[in-house]
C-alpha cells in the first residue's frame, strides 16, 4: 500500500511539473507571437518613414535636425537585434518622440499641412499607429500573463529549472503622455 502511495505522490509531481513546463512554453510563445504582429506594423512604419521625410524636406529644409533625428531614430530601431524584444520597446519609444516631433513640423508650415502626399502619409501612418495600438494591447496582455505566472506560485518555484523568461510592457514613456507644445510664436 506504501508503494502505491509513494508511485501516486510521484505520478502528481510528474503531472504538476510538466503543466507548469507547459505553462511556461505556451506564455513564452503568445507572447513572442503577439510581438510578431507589433513588429509587422513597425516594419510597414520604418518603410513609409523615408517617403515621410522626404516630403517633409522640401518645405521644410532648414529643420534639418529634426529629420535627421528620425531617420536617425528609425534606423537605431531596426538595428535592434532580432528577439531582443525589451531593447526593441527601448528604440520605438525613441522613434515615436521623434515622429511628433515631425507631425508637429506638418503644424508649422501651413503648404505641408495642405500637400496631399503629406496627408496620405499621414492618413497612412496613422493607420498603422492604430494597429500597433491594437497589437501592444494584445502583447502587453500576454506579457501580464506569462509574468504573473513565472512570478506565482506554483511557477515561481520552477521558474529558474525552465528559463523563465520575464518580458517588459511596451508602454509608452513618461514624456509622451504630455500633450505636444506647439509654438509659432518665432
Amino acid at each position: 500500500m506504501e508503494l502505491f502511495f509513494i508511485l501516486g505522490i510521484l505520478v502528481l509531481v510528474a503531472i504538476v511539473i510538466i503543466f507548469v513546463y507547459n505553462r511556461f512554453v505556451k506564455n513564452r510563445n503568445l507572447v513572442k507571437d503577439a510581438w510578431s504582429n507589433i513588429d509587422v506594423a513597425l516594419k510597414r512604419r520604418y518603410d513609409l518613414i523615408p517617403n515621410l521625410v522626404e516630403t517633409v524636406k522640401g518645405y521644410a529644409a532648414h529643420e534639418k535636425d529634426t529629420l535627421e533625428n528620425v531617420i536617425k531614430a528609425r534606423n537605431e530601431a531596426m538595428a535592434v537585434p532580432t528577439g531582443d524584444i525589451n531593447e526593441q520597446i527601448k528604440a520605438e519609444n525613441q522613434l515615436q518622440k521623434t515622429l511628433r516631433s515631425l507631425f508637429a513640423l506638418g503644424e508649422a508650415y501651413p503648404n505641408l499641412k495642405a500637400n496631399t502626399n503629406f496627408l496620405q502619409l499621414q492618413e497612412k501612418l496613422n493607420e498603422i499607429e492604430e494597429n500597433l495600438e491594437r497589437s501592444r494591447r494584445y502583447y502587453n496582455g500576454t506579457v501580464r500573463e506569462n509574468n504573473t505566472f513565472g512570478e506565482s506560485f506554483p511557477g515561481v518555484l520552477f521558474a529558474s529549472m525552465f528559463k523563465y523568461e520575464h518580458f517588459e510592457y511596451f508602454e509608452t514613456e513618461d514624456e509622451e503622455r504630455q500633450n505636444v507644445k506647439v509654438d509659432f510664436s518665432n
